[in-house]
């Protein structure tokens, strides 16, 4: 009994000893976390505090700052105000001066007797009368400094760039004709009934005319490269002797693919030789065509090719682009192969050809002002006329018909003979000069200088010419008297 009693105390009193153990540890934790929600709350009123403390720290800066934007403001009011009060002052002060300088102009010219805009006018006159000679006596002066000096620089140049460039200046004449050995071969060409020439002439698309020369068959057609397929197919057919419809188209045919391909070959050396590789390869057998074009008598290819030599060397001497210059100077005239087939001038249908195949337009620009169609967009424009005029203006270059050489020299002697005070005109040395003889009572010395220098102008303007063409106005004067 004492043990149970004994055992039931010891379990009591480990039961309340565990119970106030717990209770010990309980109020502990309890005690810690009060401790720290404690000093959490104290931090947050801390950090608010912060905060309240910077806000009325940045309100009372702003408003510092928003007086001194106010204080601002007042006086750039105050300043607009004050400049529009002198603005308004100014502007009545011009008013109240131009009234009073419209009563003095008014007053004087009525003391006068001319108005304002008369006495202008008269003392402009005056000057004018007063100085005229001084003034045109000083323009020449300066003017023929300047022409001096620029025509020895151009001089320069041109000589350098020609001596450069010792091409042959070989006339090429255009020969469509084709020589035989005896009539019966005319008759062999002719055929039964004619059926031979009609055959030869729609394959080839040439017209043939046996009746011309005893010796010869004259090859008519307006497409050069047509009218050489046709004479190259007819010297096979008169060589061969067999002359016959069917033998015809074969020769026609072989003759083509030949002219053809000698095409493609002149085009494609032409290029490689002047260093233009930039053009289209239907561009290049266009201008391929051109060996079978002449121009007075000078072969077009030929002088497209000198052409872009001379304004390569120009262009480098300049200080311009080379090459536009040279593939400007080379496709100037490619309009030529196209012209029988297309409407326009030959320098419209080239500059649609160029582009239609996508050619630089800097070369377009170059190459379509050489005959001043188009005024002139940039230098190598200009050069490439200048290396137009120095390949068609070498001696033998080209020849022109009688016709054309009296008009030429007749249209520079009527244009002179247009100006007041001119009395006779002279053309000299074919055309590259004209003389001018004025009459000495109407015209001045200094007057002269003027006439010279608008005939110039005019001839530039209204005629077209290579090279240059000397202006000399002479103003003679003789007094005759008889001792008796």
């Amino acid at each position: 009994m004492s043990d149970t009693f004994i055992a039931f105390a010891m379990l009591a009193g480990g039961t309340l000893l565990g119970y106030s153990i717990r209770a010990a540890l309980f109020l502990i934790k309890k005690n810690s976390l009060e401790l720290r929600i404690s000093e959490r709350i104290m931090a947050a009123k801390r950090e608010a505090q912060k905060i309240i403390d910077d806000a009325t720290q940045k309100k009372e800066y702003a408003l510092e700052e928003l007086q001194r934007i106010d204080a601002r403001g007042r006086e750039l009011d105050d300043r607009a105000s004050s400049l529009d009060q002198r603005s308004e002052q100014l502007a009545e002060s011009q008013r109240q001066t131009e009234i009073l300088l419209g009563q003095r102009v008014a007053l004087l010219e009525e003391s006068a007797g001319y108005s304002l805009a008369d006495a202008r006018d008269a003392l402009v006159r005056e000057a004018e009368q007063q100085f005229r000679e001084d003034l045109q006596a000083r323009s020449y002066k300066l003017e023929s400094l300047m022409h001096d000096t620029l025509e020895e620089r151009a001089r320069a140049i041109l000589t350098t760039a020609i001596q450069r460039l010792a091409s042959p200046t070989v006339t090429e004449l255009a020969s469509s004709t084709v020589h035989i050995e005896n009539q019966e071969l005319k008759g062999k060409i002719i055929g039964k009934e004619g059926r031979n020439i009609r055959a030869f002439e729609r394959a080839a698309g040439v017209e043939l005319l046996v009746d011309e020369a005893p010796d010869a068959i004259v090859v008519s057609c307006f497409d050069p490269v047509r009218r050489s397929i046709a004479v190259r197919a007819l010297e096979t057919l008169i060589k061969d002797g067999r002359i016959q419809p069917a033998r015809i188209e074969e020769e026609v045919e072989k003759a083509k693919a030949s002219v053809h391909e000698l095409i493609q070959e002149k085009g494609a050396a032409a290029a490689y030789e002047c260093g233009v590789f930039s053009l289209d390869p239907k561009v290049v057998a266009i201008l391929g065509r051109l060996h079978f074009r002449t121009s007075y008598g000078q072969n077009v290819l030929q002088h497209s090719i000198e052409m872009a030599h001379l304004a390569e060397m120009l262009a480098a001497e300049v200080g311009a682009d080379s090459y536009i210059a040279k593939a400007g100077a080379l496709v100037h005239d490619i309009g030529k192969a196209l012209d029988h087939e297309f409407e326009g001038t030959h320098v419209d249908i080239g500059v649609k050809v160029l582009r239609r195949f996508g050619t630089d337009e800097k070369i377009v620009t170059a190459m379509k002002s050489h005959h001043d169609d188009v005024p002139h967009e940039s230098l190598e424009a200009v050069i490439v006329q200048t290396a137009d005029m120095i390949s068609g203006g070498r001696v033998g270059a080209r020849r022109d018909t009688a016709e054309l050489y009296l008009k030429r020299l007749s249209e520079l002697e009527g244009l002179a003979t247009r100006f007041d005070g001119v009395e006779k005109a002279y053309a000299l040395q074919a055309g590259r000069e004209i003389r001018i003889f004025v009459h000495p009572e109407h015209i001045s010395d200094l007057e002269a200088r003027s006439l010279a220098r608008s005939i110039a102008l005019n001839i530039e303007t209204e005629l077209r010419y290579p090279g240059q063409i000397r202006v000399t106005v002479i103003r003679e004067t003789r007094i005759i008297d008889y001792a008796r």
